[in-house]
């Protein structure tokens, strides 16, 4: 896939986007999900050996295609690393998945409500490298804790402000604004989200576009605005803590929005399974979550 099919198939494809970027302190909750407890490594390179391994069974599992998963997100290691000697941005585009890549370095405390992202001071040097193995675009994550004005457009902003460089060296950001599913206030929060990222998507150039990953919202529909925008290329949804069932009925209800789901796509794969067992669990997992991004409810 070159490029103009790279956006070709986010802007139309049929599937999710799988999000495969646990880092840092998500590590090792993600590999202790997977069977693998902390006493299995016992430095941090052992720690991504078992991270990277789990993702490259999932590769190259015969369940994960491009008919259904349209794109993926990846860590910095991951991209770095490979699945049967093959890099793994080729590996994915081999499948017809889009490969995204994770950059933000994590949160800063709260303040105003929100947790912005922390300093970026190598940015420029990672999205040169990620192009030039093939990676379409980005995704770059802060967090709504609460309905803080003020705090959700310096949100907004910052991730604007990141989607602009992204943009520059011709990748595509996916910006991640995320609401808290256990914010008190999170009806508030969806609304002044939503009226912030339209004043940052009505001064992007012509001819700029964006994708957002939001959390589901608590009205179903709040969204459409931005599903519609022309400046958006795509809309995907994070699954923000919901077992799969629930994530997957939500989604359903959100017209022009498609997954793309972590946890509630990993749930239920077990390091001990089987290979049959492993691709059997996946691919069922893929199936309810094509099914919840393409099939939509009243």
């Amino acid at each position: 896939m070159n490029t103009a099919e790279m956006t070709a198939k986010m802007a139309e494809g049929k599937g999710f986007i799988a999000a495969l970027d646990q880092s840092g302190g998500s590590t090792p909750k993600a590999l202790a999900g997977y069977g693998i407890e902390a006493d299995a490594w016992s430095d941090e390179a052992g720690m991504y050996g078992l991270i990277h391994a789990m993702r490259s069974r999932i590769i190259r599992s015969t369940a994960f295609d491009g008919a259904r998963v349209i794109g993926a997100i990846l860590f910095e290691r991951t991209m770095d690393g490979e699945v049967d000697g093959v890099a793994v941005p080729a590996a994915l585009i081999a499948k017809g998945v889009v490969p995204f890549i994770k950059i933000d370095k994590g949160l800063e405390d709260e303040a105003n409500g929100v947790q912005l992202m922390k300093p970026m001071p190598d940015l420029d040097a990672l999205l040169t490298r990620s192009k030039a193995l093939g990676v379409y675009g980005t995704k770059e994550r802060s967090v709504i804790n609460s309905a803080n004005a003020e705090g959700i457009a310096a949100v907004v902003a910052q991730q604007f402000a990141v989607g602009r460089l992204v943009l520059a060296h011709g990748m595509m950001p996916i910006i991640e604004p995320e609401v808290n599913i256990k914010s008190a206030t999170r009806a508030a929060c969806d609304t002044l989200l939503l009226a912030e990222i339209l004043k940052q998507l009505d001064a992007l150039p012509d001819g700029q576009k964006v994708m957002l990953k939001l959390s589901l919202p608590v009205v179903a529909g709040t969204f459409d605005p931005l599903t519609i925008h022309p400046k958006v290329l795509r809309v995907v949804a994070l699954s923000g803590g919901y077992k799969r069932p629930e994530a997957c009925a939500e989604l359903a209800r959100n017209k022009g929005i498609i997954a793309s789901f972590s946890r509630a796509l990993l749930e239920d794969l077990r390091f001990q399974m089987s290979d049959a067992e492993f691709d059997a669990a996946l691919g069922e997992a893929i199936d309810a979550i094509y099914a919840g991004s393409t099939v939509k409810t009243d």
